[in-house]
């Protein structure tokens, strides 16, 4: 009984540390999905200008992608589970003082507070699973469920937020996240064991200063010059401070004796290939989630609900494909799903170009659908060989790294494809205003305001006896712009296809990575059995 007991205690607490793991993904991804469907219902409440509206979004997004790297370090020089905790506690944080915004600067606030939390948890509960699983082949199971616990998120916020905007205000959709994340904490503290880098990894402050800045005026120049013009001389200013940043991060990186970012990662082929498709790919797929929920909303007029019960179709496919690619990582290649993935990815969004007004769900249906099986193909292979791509002591560092380039290009989606949406659509606007009837002085000034506040910025307009047809227009004008937008997020996906077949080409690369990881987890295990054992020791003694 003695012997069995240390055994089945070990396998409890391996049990509790996954499912704390995918509960802090599910927490940190929830807000996505929840809030981008909420956004309309926020605007009519608050009296929100659309410039407003869109920094609801970024405030969680920016605060995620610039200190993601920072936590990974954090969770390695101090302990993971802290810093856990500490994202669930921002999290709740984050959602209560959202919940309880009368205006838009609070409701910023809490986004940004929740982000935060976000980029807590997004790299700890990774190193987490990767401590607990040091077998890169068993590992790579469990960083499917984490995959799945993420598109879990993703799959209901459309859903919760629908069915609370049916019946409730909108600053209920905050309400899950509040005892969610403060049970977690709670759970965390007798039953997640705690982990750190074995090597001692220390802060890296230049290097977290200058990350932090070179992410946060990038993102906002690109944002920024989406929304109004990126020749404004606050964008210029801003994309300028983003490359001096970005630069001072490179050299600070390369002299630091404990890196937050070691930049020597990046010679192996793995690594940077899913570093590159998880910042490509999402540039894509989030920017695509943005102007399809404005398809559902704007040009077929459904409600928040009935939204996102279509848009529940890509992360529900995708966790159908996703739960077997984790299990199947040790008999076929990363390169062949993640490849798969992106081109099945790439199809589907070829096949929404042609969709109008009056496509039928089913018509809809079939392409989601299959462009979820895709992303489930590429998500666990993606990430599981990003952490399998580098020796077990930078497990923090590479989960955090990923999730950083992945959150940069969530982050840079909606701006460039809701950039390139508005700038085709008001382009195309008057041509349709012509065919539909409407011209002369009504037209042009239907044109102006598209120009100055965006397509929405018309439907407050008085249109009188016209309103059919410009209404028309309008949704013509908003197709043009989508199938651009699907078209560019296609071909941002076969970009990222390329990269896994070029960079993933080798697999002796991928190989020597994981022989590499094998040996320091085979080292780190001894160190800690001679501490165990010395411990044991010790309390006999």
């Amino acid at each position: 009984m003695n012997v069995t007991t240390p055994a089945s205690g070990s396998t409890d607490r391996r049990a509790a540390t996954i499912v704390m793991a995918c509960l802090g993904v599910f927490v940190a991804y929830l807000p996505i999905t929840t809030v981008a469907v909420s956004l309309p219902a926020v605007q009519q409440a608050l009296d929100t200008s659309t410039a407003q509206l869109s920094w609801v979004q970024d405030a969680f997004v920016l605060p995620m992608a610039a200190f993601i790297m920072t936590a990974g370090v954090f969770g390695d020089v101090h302990g993971r589970k802290k810093v856990f905790q500490a994202g669930m506690l921002l999290s709740a944080v984050g959602a209560t003082v959202a919940l309880s915004a009368h205006n838009i600067q609070t409701l910023w606030a809490g986004q940004a507070l929740a982000g935060l939390g976000a980029a807590a948890l997004l790299p700890t509960t990774l190193a987490l699973i990767s401590h607990a699983v040091p077998d890169f082949r068993e590992r790579g199971k469990f960083i499917g469920m984490w995959a799945m616990a993420m598109l879990a998120a993703l799959a209901v916020g459309p859903v919760i937020a629908g069915v609370i905007l049916e019946h409730f205000t909108w600053r209920w959709i905050y309400l899950l996240s509040i005892p969610l994340s403060l049970l977690a904490m709670a759970v965390a503290t007798p039953l997640l064991t705690d982990s750190r880098a074995p090597h001692g990894r220390k802060l890296d402050w230049p290097g977290q200063i200058t990350a932090a800045v070179a992410v946060t005026a990038l993102v906002y120049g690109v944002i920024e010059g989406g929304a109004d013009s990126f020749t404004a001389t606050k964008v210029v200013s801003a994309l300028a401070l983003g490359v001096v940043a970005l630069i001072a991060f490179v050299v600070a990186e390369k002299r630091s004796d404990s890196p937050m970012l070691d930049l020597a990662m990046f010679r192996s082929g793995a690594f940077t290939a899913t570093a590159l498709i998880a910042m490509i790919t999402f540039l894509g797929l989030i920017g695509f989630f943005f102007v399809l929920s404005l398809y559902f909303g704007m040009v077929q007029q459904l409600s928040t609900l009935e939204a996102g019960a279509r848009l529940l179709l890509v992360p529900v496919a995708a966790i159908v494909s996703g739960m077997p690619a984790g299990r199947l990582m040790h008999r076929v290649s990363a390169r062949f799903m993640i490849t798969a993935g992106l081109l099945l990815s790439a199809g589907s969004l070829l096949a929404l170009t042609n969709i109008d007004a009056d496509t039928s769900y089913g018509s809809i249906a079939w392409r989601l659908i299959v462009l979820g099986l895709g992303m489930g193909l590429v998500t666990t292979p993606m990430t599981a060989t990003a952490v399998a791509a580098v020796p077990h002591h930078l497990a923090g560092m590479a989960s955090a790294a990923n999730n950083a380039f992945r959150q940069f290009g969530g982050a840079l989606g909606p701006a460039v494809l809701g950039a390139l949406l508005s700038t085709r659509a008001v382009h195309t606007l008057p041509g349709h205003l012509a065919d539909a009837g409407v011209s002369g002085t009504q037209a042009h000034t239907i044109v102006a305001t598209a120009k100055a506040g965006g397509l929405g910025a018309v439907a407050g307009m008085d249109l009188g006896s016209t309103t059919g047809q410009v209404y028309g227009a309008l949704g013509d004008s908003l197709l043009d712009g989508l199938r651009l937008c699907f078209i560019v997020a296609a071909v941002l996906v076969l970009i990222a296809a390329g990269c896994a077949v070029t960079l993933l080409r080798r697999p002796r690369q991928t190989a020597t990575g994981a022989v590499k990881a094998a040996d320091t987890a085979q080292r780190d295990r001894g160190r800690e059995a001679s501490a165990e054992k010395a411990q044991a020791g010790s309390l006999r003694g």
